[in-house]
């Protein structure tokens, strides 16, 4: 028999995706209501693709790292808050 802790999980339940994130279960289910993370139902319960996940934050921090464009030529300062 196999130990469930030598399997690699690659659904997470949305608790699960949203202590990996750090950040509230409430926001992950506005997350996939909006199709900013996918997810995926088997019956009733919605899951998480892990890969779906590292996208959301590799779309998050691609997002940050753009310069913000600006018509008068001057670089936008830096938010400290969103």
């Amino acid at each position: 028999m196999t130990n469930r802790d030598d399997v690699d999980k690659i659904l997470y339940t949305p608790t699960e995706a949203a202590r990996a994130l750090g950040i509230s279960r409430s926001t992950i289910y506005v997350l996939m209501a909006n199709d900013e993370i996918p997810s995926v139902r088997i019956g009733s319960c919605r899951r998480l693709p892990v890969d779906g996940r590292r996208r959301y934050v590799a779309k998050l921090a691609h997002k940050d790292a753009a310069p913000s464009a600006r018509t008068d030529g001057r670089q936008a300062k830096p938010q400290l808050w969103s």
